[in-house]
């Protein structure tokens, strides 16, 4: 009799062993697939942003510096070794996209040019786009990390070396306002 006891216990243990190994499992990929989902959106922005640059560097010559700032932040996120440098350099990178766009006020020609207006267009879509993403990809983080913390998942997680993963943060550039000089 103590040995089917023993034996059930023994077995709801397993199940249970398994079943939270799968969920964190499953949790794991649902980040990684967030964070592609934000790469993919980040990478059809990199693409964008030569030909913006070319478009604006026709129009405000004297603008050097706003627009070198924006290709050395794009190829700081190009050549980001894990997900905290590329946040970090695609914060700075917004950042920097949104003074080049405050640039632009400045030059009514630049402000009515087609190619112009389409490619702001398109930006702006793709950052709708990175915005949602990153909500996601953040949503998703926090179901896994609440996992990984919670007992008696986080006795599971740490002997699998589930660790927490980070959050896509807005840069305290990004949370100010664009200063527009005329």
């Amino acid at each position: 009799m103590y040995w089917i006891i023993i034996g059930v216990i023994i077995l709801i243990l397993i199940f249970w062993f398994a079943g939270t190994y799968n969920r964190l499992v499953k949790l794991n990929v649902r980040v990684d697939n967030g964070w592609s989902q934000v790469d993919v959106q980040l990478k059809k922005r990199f693409d964008l942003i030569p030909n913006l640059v070319e478009t604006v560097k026709g129009y405000a010559t004297h603008e050097k510096g706003t627009l070198e700032e924006v290709v050395k932040w794009r190829a700081a996120a190009g050549s980001a070794k894990n997900p905290q440098e590329l946040m970090d350099a695609n914060n700075q990178l917004s950042h920097a996209i949104v003074n080049l766009f405050a640039t632009a006020e400045q030059y009514p020609d630049l402000k009515a040019n087609q190619n112009f207006l389409s490619l702001q267009k398109q930006l702006e879509d793709i950052e709708s786009k990175i915005a949602i993403s990153r909500q996601f990809y953040n949503d998703t983080v926090m179901r896994y990390n609440e996992f990984t913390v919670q007992f008696p998942s986080n006795l599971i997680a740490s002997i699998f070396h589930f660790h927490a993963r980070p959050y896509y943060e807005v840069s305290d550039e990004e949370r100010e306002a664009p200063q527009v000089k005329f």
